[in-house]
């Protein structure tokens, strides 16, 4: 799997709503992930999207999720970058990461999380934020 890049976009409980559209308009597979279902114990946002994502068949990628409800949210820039790729592409990934952390802030360190794969999220030195994922294949 080669590594890419697409935008990530936050929402404040409406992202499964928001998917369903974006899907109904670009058509696609759509993959939601709930924060119950990674164990989150907190039913006020039990049922809201951890992790959305969308792939086309022109081959755009598009990621969302839910900001849970202690965490600040600014419509006009609630999105991300993504980086994400596989083992395979893991140090490369890595070294991004690095690099990008460079005068930046890291708020999430790049390291196993708890549905399998390597993540970190940072905000650059220019105030861009990122995430970056290396998937793990026993993960899938």
């Amino acid at each position: 799997m080669a590594s890419r890049l697409n935008p990530y976009l936050h929402f404040r409980g409406n992202a499964r709503e928001a998917l369903e559209f974006y899907r109904d308009v670009l058509g696609g597979d759509l993959q939601l992930m709930t924060f119950a279902e990674v164990g989150s114990a907190d039913a006020t946002f039990a049922d809201q999207i951890m992790h959305g994502q969308l792939e086309t068949p022109s081959g755009y990628t598009l990621m969302a999720s839910d900001t849970p409800p202690d965490m600040s949210h600014n419509p006009g820039d609630n999105f991300t970058i993504s980086l994400s790729g596989g083992n395979d592409d893991g140090d490369e990934l890595r070294g991004y990461f690095e690099r990008l952390s460079e005068g930046g802030a890291v708020y999430t360190p790049l390291e196993k999380q708890v549905w399998g794969d390597e993540f970190g999220a940072l905000t650059d030195r220019f105030g861009i934020a990122w995430l970056v994922n290396i998937g793990d294949p026993r993960s899938s």
